[in-house]
C-alpha cells in the first residue's frame, strides 16, 4: 500500500497506473503455467490476505480454479492442503520478499520434492512460480526468471496484497477484476490525502482507537464482519495492526509512556453472538467492536440476509442502549433477574456500511484499515513498517532446531528452555 502526501501525489498516481497496467501482462505470463495447471497453490510466510481475499471476492471467480494456501511450518498443514492433488495440474506460487523466510521454503522444498517425485527434475520450471525481490535465490531453487513476479523490497508483507503478492488473487478473479481492487485501494487513497480531518474516515478511525486505548483503556479490538465471504478478515487485520502498531519504543529510539496496539480478533455475525457477546454486553471490560455490514446479500437467499441484517442492527443498537432495571421490570420480569436480565449500554461499536462486496469495495476496506493503523503511529510516535518482534523468535528457532536432533549437551539456556528441549529429544528417539 502506497502512502503519500500531497506534496508528491502525481509520482504515486504514476505508480498506481503503473500497478493497473502490468495485471494484464502479470496474467498473460502466468497463464502459459495455468494451461496445463487447474490448481494454484500459495506457498507463503503468511497467507491471510490471499486467502481472505479468496473467500471475500469467490463470486467473482470466472475460471475453473482451486486455490490452496499454505502458511505454516507444521508438515500437517503441507498434507492437508496437498490431499487429492495432482501434481501435474497443480502450480505453486511461493511468496516470499527474501525468498529466505524459514516457513516458507522448508514448504517450498516440501512441495518441490512432492511435484519432482511424480514429474521429475524439470517440473520445478513448468510449475512453480516465485513472488519475490531476490533474484539470486529465485533461480537457485530452479524457478526461471521469466517467472519470477518482483516487487519493490520496502512493500511489508502485511502492505502488499495490492501488489505482485497478489497473484494468486489475480488467477483467480481475473485481471479486471484485480485491477477494480487496486482502483478501490486508490479511492481511499484519494480520501485519506485529500478529505478534511473531520471527515476523513481512517483519520477517525484511527483517533477513535487511540481514544479507546489510551484514555478508556481498552486493550483488545473485536472485528466482526457479518458476511461469511469476510470470515478471514479478522485474521487478515491481526497481523496489519498488531504487526504494525506493536510497539515499545517511539521512532527515536524512546520508551513510550502510553500503551500501543489493540489486541485483534473476532468472527464472522451471528456465530459471534453465541459465544462471546455475551461478555461484551454484560462483562466488566470495555472491548470496542467494528461491525462490517453490506446492503446487497452475497448469496441467493435474501430472507437470510434480512435476518443476518437484523442482527448486526440490533446488536449495534443493544451494545450503545442497553436495557435498563426499570424496563426489565415493565416487560414483566421476576425480580429475581432483573440484575442477571439487565445491560448497561454504552458499549462503543463501530459500524462500517458497504454496498456490496466487489473488487473495488475490498480494496476500499483494506485500504480504510491500513490508513487507520498509519493514523494510530503517527499519533504515537512509531513505525509502523518494521516488525522487529517478529524475528527475536525466529532466530532463536534456528539454534533450538539443532540442538533438538543433537546429542550434544543443551547450553546456553534457561532450566525451563533445557527442560523441554530434553523431553522432546527423549520423546524424538521413540519414532525418529
Amino acid at each position: 500500500m502506497l502512502l503519500w502526501t500531497p506534496g508528491n501525489r502525481s509520482a504515486a498516481q504514476e505508480c498506481f497506473q503503473r500497478a493497473v497496467d502490468v495485471t494484464p501482462l502479470m496474467a498473460a505470463r502466468v497463464m502459459v503455467q495455468l494451461r496445463q495447471a487447474a490448481i494454484p497453490f500459495v506457498v507463503a510466510p503468511y497467507e491471510a490476505d490471499a486467502q481472505m481475499a479468496a473467500l471475500a471476492l469467490r463470486r467473482f471467480v470466472d475460471v475453473d480454479l482451486e486455490a490452496r494456501f499454505v502458511a505454516n511450518v507444521d508438515g500437517a498443514d503441507l498434507e492437508i492442503a496437498l490431499d487429492g492433488l495432482d501434481p501435474a495440474t497443480t502450480l505453486f506460487v511461493i511468496s516470499s520478499k527474501t525468498f529466505t523466510t524459514l516457513e516458507t521454503m522448508t514448504n517450498a522444498h516440501l512441495a518441490a520434492a512432492w511435484t519432482t517425485a511424480a514429474l521429475g527434475e524439470d517440473a520445478i520450471a513448468r510449475h512453480f512460480v516465485a513472488v519475490s525481490t531476490n533474484a539470486d535465490a529465485v533461480a537457485a531453487f530452479g524457478i526461471a526468471p521469466t517467472s519470477m513476479f518482483g516487487f519493490w523490497d520496502f512493500v511489508g508483507g502485511r502492505y502488499s496484497m495490492d501488489s505482485a503478492i497478489g497473484l494468486s488473487t489475480m488467477l483467480l478473479v481475473g485481471p479486471e477484476h484485480f485491477a477494480e481492487m487496486l482502483a478501490g485501494f486508490h479511492d481511499m487513497d484519494v480520501h485519506f490525502t485529500t478529505t478534511p480531518l473531520e471527515e476523513n474516515l481512517p483519520v477517525l478511525l484511527g483517533l477513535l482507537r487511540v481514544w479507546y486505548s489510551g484514555f478508556l483503556g481498552a486493550q483488545t479490538l473485536g472485528v466482526m464482519p457479518y458476511a461469511a465471504d469476510l470470515a478471514r478478515f479478522p485474521a487478515y487485520l491481526q497481523q496489519l495492526e498488531m504487526e504494525s502498531n506493536g510497539k515499545g519504543v517511539d521512532r527515536e529510539g524512546g520508551p513510550l509512556s502510553v500503551d500501543t496496539g489493540l489486541v485483534v480478533w473476532g468472527e464472522p455475525g451471528t456465530d459471534g453472538q453465541h459465544s462471546f457477546y455475551q461478555l461484551l454486553h454484560q462483562g466488566t471490560r470495555l472491548i470496542p467492536i467494528d461491525l462490517i455490514g453490506f446492503l446487497e446479500p452475497l448469496s441467493d437467499h435474501h430472507d437470510s440476509h434480512d435476518l443476518l441484517m437484523a442482527n448486526l442492527i440490533a446488536q449495534a443498537e443493544a451494545l450503545a442502549f442497553g436495557r435498563t432495571a426499570h424496563e426489565v421490570a415493565e416487560a414483566g420480569v421476576p425480580p429475581a433477574q432483573i440484575p442477571f436480565r439487565t445491560f448497561t449500554g454504552n458499549r462503543p461499536s463501530t459500524m462500517l456500511l458497504l454496498e456490496s462486496l466487489t473488487p473495488r469495495a475490498l480494496g476500499r476496506l483494506v485500504a480504510l484499515y491500513e490508513h487507520e493503523v498509519f493514523t494510530q503511529g503517527a499519533v504515537w510516535g512509531i513505525d509502523s513498517f518494521d516488525q522487529w518482534g517478529v524475528e527475536l523468535g525466529k532466530a532463536l528457532a534456528l539454534t533450538v532446531a539443532g540442538e533438538l536432533t543433537s546429542d550434544a549437551p543443551i547450553e546456553g539456556h534457561d532450566a525451563s528452555t533445557t527442560a523441554v528441549i530434553e523431553r522432546y529429544r527423549q520423546a524424538r528417539s521413540t519414532w525418529a
